[in-house]
């Protein structure tokens, strides 16, 4: 792969782009970034760093390392959607270029390391879940640094310090999670003979470096909170996780296999050469950690009684590893059966993207997304083109084709398509700031809570049934409630004033 620029410097304006552009022209999404820019915002207001708080009530679920760098870019660029996302996203981003890193010294062909890097980076939930306020991107390069710093260890002792801090800061990042890695590392070292790393002075002086801050503030956190804390912190949102279904949130055992299928596309395609090619090179360091981090992460997450999309984060870095591995190497390991799959799936694909192309033509005429089908069909189908004929270049033109699909896609406001699974919330949220007290509870019938609707009006906005809502109607108590048309007809509206309508609630107010 001959390219002008340095390979690194091409990388790095790649993540950079792919990264940063359109990050905070969308509104932020429910769950996740609605309660950690709550939280950082409240840690903004106060001051108060070491007890997180959610909209002044205390906030047990997660370690504190992410309210903390989206608090320091508030402070420095006013509160956003873009300073609440670019923590998380500048320090994903260093994930890419830290497998890349790791890659170089575990590859004998510098190729496979560029490819690793390009796989990761055109993975759609990688590039998409690393953008958003999450914890998941962070957590990958934190533990990225970890194994970097195991293959470091072999020229200098000290880069061991690195294994201990990237634990650490996962710990801080995510909780319970470094235990997962922690059985990674350890089944890795193990099958590939490396056991004295334990005994080095510095990976002792790494894990104290690393987990000082991480007891700490566990400890700061009993001292004031008690039981509380532990029993949400540990129980219910990590011990529970794993062994009962919280929030529904049940699914089958080959759930993850189903979203490995969903978005990994098209890079699925060689992940069965890519895990075979590791097994025919397992006397190498590459193939054995590919294959532990990949089967054992696989199968942990998938006993978690759980199941989240977003838990599958950690194990694409283990696929990227072995894609990128199988490209360096594909004309000498590629058999004639797999490139006739391979010219199948892509002449699908592109068929199947232009077909969509037509579709959103006719039906819903975005103008950015017509162009990402059309990139992408026009990509599957050069692919093919060269694949069959076995000209160079096929796979180059695929990342390329990717990667601009990803950035167009970035462009559109669909990125973050969960925004249209519910109503608009930022005029729902400015009714409620406009009509309402500051620190005022407002209720809503509306099927289930929305922390980004907290977020934007700075108001706890609960969802309660309608039996509550029609005893608050009726109660002599002064309540705010958000209500649609028909819900309000059963609450007795003569008995409150009507604040203001914004589709589809009308906030109201009961009389006291």
């Amino acid at each position: 792969m001959k390219i002008n620029l340095k390979n690194w410097q091409l990388l790095l304006l790649a993540i950079s782009f792919l990264y940063l552009i359109n990050l905070g022209n969308v509104a932020l999404r429910d769950w996740d970034e609605g309660y950690y820019t709550t939280v950082a915002r409240d840690m903004y207001k106060s001051g108060n760093w070491l007890y997180p708080t959610y909209l002044g009530e205390p906030f047990f679920l997660k370690p504190p390392l992410l309210f903390w760098l989206i608090t320091i870019s508030y402070h420095i660029g006013g509160v956003s959607e873009w300073t609440s996302r670019f923590p998380a996203a500048f320090i994903s981003g260093c994930g890419v270029f830290l497998l890349y890193l790791l890659a170089q010294e575990i590859f004998p062909k510098k190729e496979s390391a560029l490819w690793t890097a390009i796989v990761y980076l055109t993975l759609l939930p990688v590039a998409r879940h690393s953008r958003l306020a999450m914890l998941d991107g962070i957590s990958n390069t934190f533990f990225l640094l970890s194994i970097w710093s195991i293959f470091k260890f072999q020229k200098r002792q000290y880069w061991a310090l690195g294994i201990g801090i990237g634990l650490g800061l996962v710990t801080l990042t995510k909780g319970i999670l470094v235990l997962a890695f922690l059985a990674i590392l350890i089944g890795f070292t193990i099958w590939d003979k490396r056991v004295k790393i334990l005994l080095s002075p510095y990976l002792w002086l790494g894990l104290i470096i690393g987990f000082t801050p991480v007891i700490a503030w566990y400890w700061v956190q009993y001292e004031h909170y008690g039981k509380a804390f532990i029993e949400v912190h540990f129980a219910s949102q990590s011990i529970n996780r794993i062994t009962t279904s919280i929030e529904g949130h049940r699914q089958p055992f080959w759930y993850y296999g189903l979203e490995l299928i969903k978005y990994s596309f098209p890079w699925l395609l060689f992940l069965p050469g890519g895990i075979i090619f590791a097994k025919k090179s397992l006397p190498q360091s590459w193939a054995k950690l590919t294959l532990v981090g990949f089967f054992l992460y696989l199968l942990m997450i998938s006993l978690m009684q759980t199941k989240l999309p977003w838990y599958i984060m950690p194990l694409y870095p283990f696929l990227a590893l072995a894609v990128g591995g199988y490209l360096g190497e594909i004309e000498e390991t590629s058999s004639q059966v797999m490139r006739k799959v391979l010219i199948f799936f892509f002449y699908l694909l592109s068929t199947l993207v232009l077909v969509g192309a037509v579709y959103l033509l006719v039906k819903n005429p975005q103008p950015l997304l017509i162009s990402l089908a059309v990139v992408l069909g026009v990509t599957f189908g050069m692919t093919a083109e060269r694949v069959k004929k076995k000209q160079p270049y096929g796979f180059e033109i695929l990342a390329g084709g990717l990667y601009l699909g990803l950035c167009l896609f970035m462009l559109s406001p669909s990125w973050v398509w969960e925004i249209n699974e519910a109503f608009a919330v930022k005029p729902v949220a400015s009714l409620i700031r406009e009509h309402t007290p500051m620190n005022q509870i407002v209720y809503t019938s509306f099927a289930y809570s929305r922390p980004s609707l907290d977020f934007y009006s700075t108001r706890k906005v609960l969802s309660v049934d309608l039996a509550t809502l029609e005893q608050m109607s009726q109660d002599g108590q002064k309540h705010y409630l958000l209500v649609t048309p028909s819900v309000l007809e059963r609450l007795r509206s003569e008995r409150g004033i009507i604040l203001g309508t914004v589709d589809p609630f009308i906030l109201w107010q009961t009389l006291r």
